[in-house]
């Protein structure tokens, strides 16, 4: 295919739509694997270039490798290993941190390599097969969000850093540090806007146990409401997707969302989506119904990602500093490379509030 392949080529190519494609490329929202990793390979086959850091040298292991003109200098020890579960594409926000990460080091003088965690891997505790242990650092996690792979990395005797992480269900925290972006100031702001406008009713659509930040998005929203002296009534949320429910494609999907909302006494107000990703799927699910977005209720999604600045209606959001958390990642990491009897430390960093169409403005 001539010129430059875009993600509704892929889409057109393997009769799927172009949200189904992005969620795929981007490792956001709701999709079966199976249907990922189809997307994947054919983007791939196809010669898509928006993988700014991906070299698929294997279909099953793949490793990447992060494409830079920098020129590190010599490392003074070793190599960073960046650990995901997911291809990072441009639309995530762990795109641009990703560059600021790779600045860092290799300014640090240390080579930086990415593997991804397979299924398989994540089921037999056992790192990727890209991946060796002998002269690694350190260990930075990307959508590491499987508790028990996460404890397993953290017996490793090797300083690990987790960008986001999962819910801590055992309640215990894990033996490594902890870096995420501020998911309650800006939620606060918003449910205090919305109360100043006059609405009283709001609800949380999103896996709350995906992972740390869905935890929290969805508990500010509750605490918000309490400082507001506004009610919380859990009937307006789908927190949670049920454990029954087996995630195929996305039609299926948004047949299961569509079915959750039937199930609401009412549609809130306001609805805060766990991410924009999630709230794109309402938007779409709720289009079929003849529900209209401002009119019918508000919506705020969470990322800031480029989707949701060209969709109808724009969609308010809170936007990541990716360069900031890519800085303050390296930074993290490479302090307890230095020092790795330091307690272990928990860093937030500064988010903000976008309105957009979605919330009438």
């Amino acid at each position: 295919m001539a010129g430059r392949i875009t993600i509704q080529d892929i889409a057109d190519a393997l009769g799927l739509s172009r949200n189904t494609v992005s969620k795929a490329i981007n490792n956001t929202g709701v999709l079966a694997e199976a249907t990922r990793e189809k997307v994947l390979k054919k983007a791939v086959e196809m010669g898509y270039k928006q993988f700014s850091y991906i070299n698929i040298n294997d279909s099953v292991h793949p490793t990447i490798s992060l494409d830079n003109n920098e020129t590190a200098s010599p490392a003074p020890g070793g190599s960073i290993a960046l650990l995901t579960t997911s291809f990072l594409g441009n639309s995530h926000f762990s795109s641009t941190m990703l560059d600021k990460i790779h600045s860092e080091l290799a300014h640090a003088g240390y080579t930086f390599a990415v593997h991804r965690i397979t299924e398989e891997d994540l089921k037999a505790r056992c790192l990727p097969q890209s991946f060796s242990p002998e002269g690694i650092q350190g260990i930075m996690c990307i959508e590491v969000f499987d508790l028990g792979y996460a404890q397993y990395l953290t017996s490793l005797d090797i300083p690990v850093l987790f960008v986001d992480g999962p819910v801590p269900k055992d309640g215990k925290k894990l033996n490594a540090d902890l870096l995420i972006m501020d998911n309650r100031t800006e939620i606060y702001a918003f449910v205090m806007e919305m109360k100043r406008r006059g609405k009283t009713t709001f609800g949380y659509i999103g896996d709350s146990m995906h992972c740390i930040s869905f935890w929290e998005r969805y508990q500010a929203m509750q605490e918000a409401l309490r400082l507001c002296n506004l009610p919380f009534d859990e009937k307006y949320s789908i927190p949670l997707i049920d454990p029954d429910f087996v995630i195929s494609s996305t039609e299926k999907y948004h047949a299961y969302l569509s079915k959750k909302l039937d199930q609401l006494p009412a549609l809130p107000e306001v609805i805060i989506c766990s991410n924009d990703f999630v709230a794109i799927d309402l938007l779409q699910v709720c289009r079929q119904k003849g529900l209209k977005t401002p009119d019918d209720f508000y919506l705020c999604g969470f990322d800031d990602s480029p989707e949701s600045k060209l969709i109808t209606p724009t969609l308010t959001t809170i936007h990541i500093h990716s360069q900031i958390m890519g800085y303050s990642a390296a930074q993290l990491l490479l302090s307890r490379i230095s020092n790795p009897s330091m307690n272990n430390r928990t860093v937030y960093t500064e988010t903000s509030l976008i309105y957009r169409e979605s919330t009438e403005d």
